[in-house]
């Protein structure tokens, strides 16, 4: 498993019984996590007393239970500053296991040793994107929902990047792609983070098991000729990361040579030292 150990802003304090406690800054969170399904004494005392806690509903959705959280404040994690705002269905705007994925395209981008463009699909508030143009890459970051892309404007600007080279785009992901080939023009690594089931913005079904491996193969045909990565994240439960493997070495490997190796990401928790798994990433690199 591939483990988030560089935060100082965030830190899971402990989970079991379906949630998980987690100080983001100097606030504590209870949020609901399927993974964490045991049940272990909550020593912790802040499961008495969190800044906020997020109850499902026995009819679906939920609320939070904000108590002295406030709407919005911010965490950093190395160079880079995000927006947390507590939003429906329990999300903050952040993924704090996805900073394993972002030293990974840093260290990538810093030794490529030449300008790397980087497309990142599905790119919601932006954390890929700002990692990326920190690194010093060209970002080109797509998202179907307005106010998800200028909340990644937000994460650019407080992190000192607004001048930075992001193009914000607000579109589906797969028509934008499409345009792309036929412009011409070409990136040297892709990032994307699907949805398990969506729409897109005139109805379009998007089912991961369906849709995936042939975005995989239109997405191949956005590449540049020596491409530097393409990873692929997923919180699609049941998903094992060798899917992800097989995908990217039948597509991407096939027509570029290189390697992939595909993992659980996870974030560690300070009661137990164990890690809660968080989904699964696969990274095709160009290199053997």
């Amino acid at each position: 498993m591939w483990i988030a150990e560089g935060w100082k802003d965030y830190e899971l304090l402990d989970c079991g019984g379906g949630e998980k406690l987690e100080r983001w800054g100097d606030k504590l969170l209870v949020r609901p996590d399927p993974q964490a399904i045991w049940n272990t004494r909550r020593r912790h005392a802040g499961w008495k007393r969190p800044d906020g806690r997020y109850l499902r509903s026995s009819s679906g959705g939920g609320s939070w239970e904000k108590g002295r959280l406030p709407g919005a404040w911010q965490v950093r994690y190395q160079n880079l500053t995000f927006q947390i705002k507590p939003m429906n269905f329990k999300h903050t705007g952040l993924f704090p296991e996805q900073a394993v994925n972002w030293d990974f395209a840093q260290e990538r981008i810093r030794a490529a040793g030449r300008e790397v463009s980087v497309l990142n699909l599905f790119a919601y508030t932006g954390g890929a994107s700002v990692a990326c143009a920190a690194a010093g890459a060209k970002v080109c970051h797509v998202d179907a929902a307005k106010g998800m892309v200028q909340w990644a404007r937000e994460n650019a600007r407080a992190s000192g990047l607004e001048d930075a080279p992001i193009r914000w785009i607000v579109d589906d992901c797969a028509k934008f792609v499409e345009r792309e080939i036929r412009r011409g023009r070409r990136y040297d690594a892709i990032i994307m983070d699907p949805p398990s089931y969506g729409r897109g913005p005139t109805g379009e079904v998007w089912k991961l098991e369906d849709n995936l491996y042939p975005f995989v193969e239109l997405c191949a045909g956005a590449l540049s000729d020596e491409p530097l990565f393409v990873m692929i994240n997923s919180y699609t439960t049941g998903l094992a990361p060798s899917v992800l493997t097989y995908i990217l070495e039948t597509v991407v490997s096939r027509k570029f040579g290189g390697r992939t190796v595909s993992d659980e990401i996870g974030l560690p928790v300070t009661e137990s030292g164990l890690a809660l798994p968080c989904g699964a990433t696969g990274r095709w690199r160009g290199d053997r």
